[in-house]
């Protein structure tokens, strides 16, 4: 029986989302409820839905779950726990309480791998101080995995996609190049090397981003996932109705993530997620095409995009490389609307 579970998906991790263009058009259909409680839900796209409980206690909701992105169950499981702790990070929260996601095909696979990947998704959640008390799972191939996550955040201190300001820099605290890497394993293209450079970034929780975005009173993040980093910013910049400005050039990448795409591995999501962004973006002249793919190449368990206050972006800079975010680094700046919501240039 084969039980790399790489080989049962075309499309793992958050390659696997639906394209963003579709899921526009799915949520003009979804009524939104009148509650003065809800402080943040679906109308701007955010990483999650935030419900104040009262007036020191807010309630921060996401899930998020997705086919294999590796070979290994224990792997996966913690990778998927990781991807789907990272939305209350992104959000100032705490995470609390979670539930498991699990589709598993029985007739496919032993039980040995269904207890590899419960084991892998509750060990990064101890890492992250985060109590799983239940589940539900369903028969199903291929097998998916991850998590409905509850955590704690305080209603005035909630940090959403919608708080870019003018003159904000632009902060990322992991590299780029996931996708490309994960898609370029499938084709024998990708190195030893990158592949667990790839892991071991997807394995990293974005706790320390979190933290010292609340020591530093941040008002506008989001994390990058299946949408890219062009993706993420660009619904940022709408939720904000600012122009994000991003350098390419001063993008952090993992390995050889721009051979590779120069060598043509440049996965499907990148393609559906330039079709969203295109119309909304402005490319600068003679923009280098394997750095455009890679800018709206699908990340799983990315890192935090932080807008951060003019003449503090040093300082915070070198807090995330001293937490341990070690690529963390000033890749843009927010300005007032300019006739397109993302600038993308590469000088």
């Amino acid at each position: 029986m084969n039980t790399d579970l790489l080989q049962m998906v075309d499309a793992g991790g958050c390659s696997a989302k639906l394209s963003p263009r579709q899921l526009d058009e799915i949520l003009k259909y979804l009524p939104l409820p009148d509650d003065p409680n809800i402080l943040v839900d679906i109308d701007t796209h955010d990483d999650a839905g935030v419900y104040r409980v009262n007036d020191d206690l807010a309630l921060v909701f996401t899930t998020d779950f997705f086919p294999p992105v590796c070979s290994d169950p224990y792997e996966f499981g913690q990778i998927a726990a990781a991807n789907s702790i990272s939305d209350v990070y992104a959000m100032g929260g705490d995470p609390v309480v979670a539930l498991n996601l699990m589709m598993f095909p029985a007739s496919k696979l032993p039980i040995e791998v269904f207890a590899e990947i419960l084991k892998g998704g509750s060990d990064m959640a101890a890492e992250a101080g985060l109590r799983i008390i239940g589940g539900h799972t369903i028969d199903d191939f291929p097998p998916k995995y991850g998590l409905a996550v509850v955590g704690y955040v305080h209603p005035q201190k909630i940090i959403t996609n919608a708080g870019a300001r003018p003159g904000d820099s632009l902060i990322l605290t992991k590299p780029l190049g996931t996708g490309i890497i994960l898609a370029g394993q499938k084709l024998g293209l990708s190195s030893a090397e990158d592949v667990s450079a790839a892991k071991s970034i997807m394995k990293q929780l974005n706790r320390s981003g979190a933290d010292i975005m609340r020591k530093n009173n941040i008002k506008g993040a989001t994390d990058i996932t299946g949408y890219g980093l062009a993706g993420h910013a660009l619904k940022m910049a709408r939720a904000s109705h600012v122009t994000i400005n991003l350098n390419m050039k001063e993008v952090p990448l993992i390995g050889n993530t721009y051979r590779l795409a120069d060598e043509g591995c440049i996965p499907g999501a990148s393609f559906r997620n330039l079709d969203f962004g295109e119309p909304d973006t402005f490319f600068g002249d003679k923009m280098d095409y394997n750095l455009k793919m890679i800018a709206f190449d699908a990340q799983t368990s990315g890192g935090l995009l932080i807008c951060v206050p003019s003449g503090a972006e040093k300082k915070i800079v070198s807090e995330l490389r001293n937490a341990g975010l070690a690529s963390s680094s000033i890749i843009g700046y927010v300005t007032e609307f300019n006739k397109q919501y993302l600038h993308l240039n590469d000088a």
